[in-house]
């Protein structure tokens, strides 16, 4: 005898919330691991665990951010093209529900958090009460919303490293945040080309930004962080660390990975959702996991 699960209005909520929660996002968090597979403590097992505990945290905090982004913007949202669709601007997650999941899940991530570790805990604080921020006034910031962007990957940075209590690189601080603002200009660049005069409706910001402009931020960083990387490659400290000055060879993959996402926001028109970009583009794909492989052999096997 099997038993039948209903689909009710129950699991249909629930299924429109954990939508809500955006879960293909969570690629972001994956910045958490990043001291971790730069500590020499990759195969260590309670380590290893602790990062990936981590990682799962910061991704529940994240999604309550996202679950009070798209109340706060569900009115702009039904304006846009493809967020018009989403559960809370289309109606079909009340507003009221979607409120109830940002109060549970809020006080739920923190608990989890501090349960890992209390300099975790504050982190993960931190980062949903600067993303709270923006969500409410400092998106609408000219170039202060990149940096509030930047600013959010470095948090990841530092809770992947105080959950196992290892020192921050300032090197990898630093790359972090030119990766992430050459991530957050390109972005813009993308909401301006693909809504054209009604960017500005869907994102009052985009009124201060024109592709010009943007090119040039664009320009900037890009060379910034690969020189930034070249440098932390051959930096004394990082020799010392590893033992050889071989995280050079790995340059080629930064240095294409950067070219592929100037290719695809000119010419392929994508670089809305860095997320989706790195989902569903499989050379970008195949390009981080050699880094990554290469990374490890370097560190690791050498």
């Amino acid at each position: 005898m099997s038993i039948q699960v209903p689909h009710g209005p129950g699991n249909g909520t629930v299924r429109l919330l954990f939508r809500t929660m955006r879960p293909k996002q969570w690629v972001k968090n994956l910045f958490v691991l990043s001291p971790l597979l730069f500590s020499q403590h990759l195969f260590e097992a309670n380590t290893l665990l602790m990062s990936w505990a981590g990682f799962a945290v910061f991704s529940l905090t994240a999604s309550t951010i996202y679950i009070l982004n798209d109340i706060i913007d569900a009115k702009k949202d039904r304006l846009h093209p493809v967020k018009a669709h989403r559960p809370i601007a289309s109606g079909a997650l009340p507003v009221r529900v979607a409120w109830i999941a940002v109060f549970l899940l809020t006080p739920l991530s923190i608990l989890l958090a501090w349960m890992l570790r209390a300099e975790f805990a504050i982190v993960v604080i931190l980062y949903f009460v600067l993303n709270a921020v923006y969500s409410a006034f400092l998106k609408r910031a000219v170039i202060i919303d990149v940096m509030t962007i930047a600013a959010s990957f470095v948090l990841r940075i530092v809770a992947g490293a105080v959950i196992i209590a290892v020192p921050m690189s300032e090197w990898l601080l630093i790359c972090t945040s030119l990766l992430a603002l050459f991530l957050g200009f390109s972005k813009r660049r993308h909401e301006i080309m693909i809504l054209e005069g009604d960017a500005h409706i869907h994102r009052p910001v985009l009124l201060e930004y024109n592709t010009y402009f943007l090119d040039q931020m664009i320009s900037l960083v890009t060379a910034s962080t690969l020189l930034c990387y070249i440098l932390y490659t051959v930096a004394d400290d990082t020799v010392l660390k590893f033992g050889s000055k071989n995280l050079l060879l790995t340059t080629p993959f930064v240095l294409y990975g950067l070219f592929r996402y100037l290719y695809l926001v000119h010419q392929r028109q994508t670089g809305g959702d860095p997320t989706t970009v790195f989902l569903t583009d499989k050379p970008l794909m195949l390009n981080v996991f050699l880094w990554a492989s290469s990374v490890v052999f370097i560190i690791y096997i050498r």
